[in-house]
């Protein structure tokens, strides 16, 4: 079998949005290939690197040119909801974008994005490094967050009581908030509080 760059990371891809994260092995992937895993690291020196390709290709389209010109404060709105909207697309992509963005092992492009549309819009230099990496890991953990909650509740497995069993709840309709709320709408206060923040942070600055 010729098996190039390509099919090992459909494959891998496939078996990422089928089984998740835990169950992506070199072995599971080179047998649903049909090879042996050592056919494996002619393409990909280990796991890891393995990992970070398909970070790649999941994060492949989230810094696509807008369609329309737009002020900063809208291009950061719309790439962000890109960019969780990537993640959403495959089971645990948040968590395998997170650890190989950490590791180093996955391309900047969703952060620079974001630092284009905000230097784009008069941040300074230092602040724009700054807002871009909370930014991204903003999305990244709620997102993890998102897609663990959503796989508990498919396996029956979410508490709907206290936080803990050793912490009961002080506020038992404030705590069952804490697993019934909208994570869409979670999301877009976020997005609203840090964009309010740098709208307010780009008015000083320039004062």
């Amino acid at each position: 079998m010729n098996l190039s760059r390509s099919d090992i990371l459909d494959a891998a891809t496939a078996i990422l949005d089928e089984y998740g994260l835990a169950d992506l092995t070199m072995r599971r992937l080179a047998t649903s290939l049909g090879v042996q895993p050592g056919a494996l690291y002619w393409h990909f020196p280990n796991k890891q690197t393995l990992l970070g390709a398909v970070s790649d290709r999941i994060l492949e389209d989230v810094d696509a040119p807008l369609t329309t010109p737009r002020p900063w404060d809208e291009q950061v709105r719309a790439l962000a909801h890109r960019l969780r909207d990537a993640l959403l697309a495959h089971r645990d992509g948040a968590e395998l974008v997170s650890a190989s963005y950490s590791s180093r092992l996955s391309n900047s492009r969703a952060r620079d994005a974001f630092s284009t549309a905000l230097s784009g819009g008069g941040l300074s230099t230092d602040h724009t490094e700054l807002a871009s990496h909370v930014l991204l890991h903003f999305v990244l953990g709620l997102t993890t967050s998102e897609q663990s909650r959503s796989q508990l509740e498919e396996m029956n497995a979410l508490t709907r009581g206290g936080i803990s069993p050793d912490a009961p709840a002080v506020d038992p309709e404030r705590d069952s908030d804490l697993v019934t709320a909208d994570p869409a709408a979670r999301f877009e206060f976020g997005l609203d509080t840090f964009v309010d923040g740098i709208g307010q942070r780009l008015a000083a600055e320039v004062r």
